[in-house]
């Protein structure tokens, strides 16, 4: 067998045992269609004390929220944005290019078939609805002229009613029915955040060395939360562009990292008080995943 031949079938045995070991089970989905359970709590932050700030919140999140489109390298989630907000993610992640008077987001160079505008009436729509909920809204300059992106969404806004664009940490019963902007660098719009990722480009070409990335970035959070800034960790990944991850689109990444997470952030059940995690941003996750965050917040 020729040595590049001996190469490829080594790499595909590691990655079906990988697969065993983090295998599919409820924590990752890829259905478009959501299915909630009857009795499933929708306004879950209904729950939270109008005392307690945003950044001693755990809340999940969706990583390159609107990605639906453009293939598996591509593709981040599967459920439309109402869909994940009415599965419980109150963190939204979203890549923008303007272009003229529009912010058009995108994931790479792959238009996601969506505007801020398009993005930001959805979510008006969900917070009327579900009024005891807030939503957070991460916005990343794509375009050459990131410096304008501030006014474009600025104007988008209007007179800031139900939007908070301050940059001080603000309580539940503050930002209630409101989305709520984060900064950083190039977009100084809301509360700065820090990025446990840190200048980590998130390529994956081991699953077992990711598992210990993030579950050292979750420590990193539990030390920050209750802080000036919000917190938020992004277990997503991809190896494409990697010789030994090369096959790992988002969609395997999120098939052996959901499970694992899953199981990591309910060793702390039996803590009282649990863990603050902040905001986790993740790909394809699961209402089931979902809940386990979520539930790290009743004390």
């Amino acid at each position: 067998m020729k040595a590049g031949h001996q190469c490829l079938l080594f790499y595909y045995t590691l990655l079906s045992v990988t697969f065993l070991c983090h295998g599919k089970d409820r924590s990752f989905n890829d259905d478009g269609d959501l299915i909630l359970p009857g009795s499933y709590n929708i306004p879950w932050m209904a729950g939270i004390e109008d005392f307690r700030t945003l950044s001693l919140i755990s809340i999940p999140g969706s990583h390159d929220s609107m990605a639906l489109h453009g293939g598996p390298e591509a593709k981040c989630q599967a459920w439309s944005l109402k869909d994940q907000l009415r599965a419980g993610i109150r963190f939204l992640d979203l890549k923008v290019f303007g272009l003229g008077n529009t912010l058009y987001v995108m994931h790479g160079v792959t238009y996601q078939h969506s505007t801020l505008k398009d993005v930001l009436d959805t979510v008006r729509a969900f917070l009327s609805e579900f009024n005891s909920e807030a939503v957070l809204i991460r916005v990343q300059p794509e375009s050459f002229e990131k410096n304008t992106v501030n006014e474009m969404v600025q104007s988008l806004i209007g007179d800031g009613q139900n939007v908070w664009v301050n940059p001080g940490m603000p309580n539940m019963g503050q930002v209630r029915g409101k989305i709520v902007f984060l900064q950083k660098s190039t977009f100084t719009l809301g509360i700065p955040f820090i990025d446990t990722n840190g200048q980590s480009d998130e390529k994956v070409s081991s699953i077992k060395e990711k598992d210990s990335r993030i579950m050292t970035q979750l420590n990193q959070a539990t030390e920050a939360c209750g802080g000036d800034n919000a917190v938020v960790t992004y277990t997503s990944g991809s190896g494409l562009g990697t010789f030994w991850g090369m096959f790992l689109t988002p969609k395997r990444v999120a098939e052996r990292i959901n499970p694992w997470l899953n199981q990591y952030l309910r060793q702390f059940y039996p803590n009282q008080p649990r863990p603050c995690k902040g905001v986790i941003a993740m790909d394809f996750p699961s209402v089931d995943l979902i809940q386990t965050v979520i539930d790290l917040n009743w004390w």
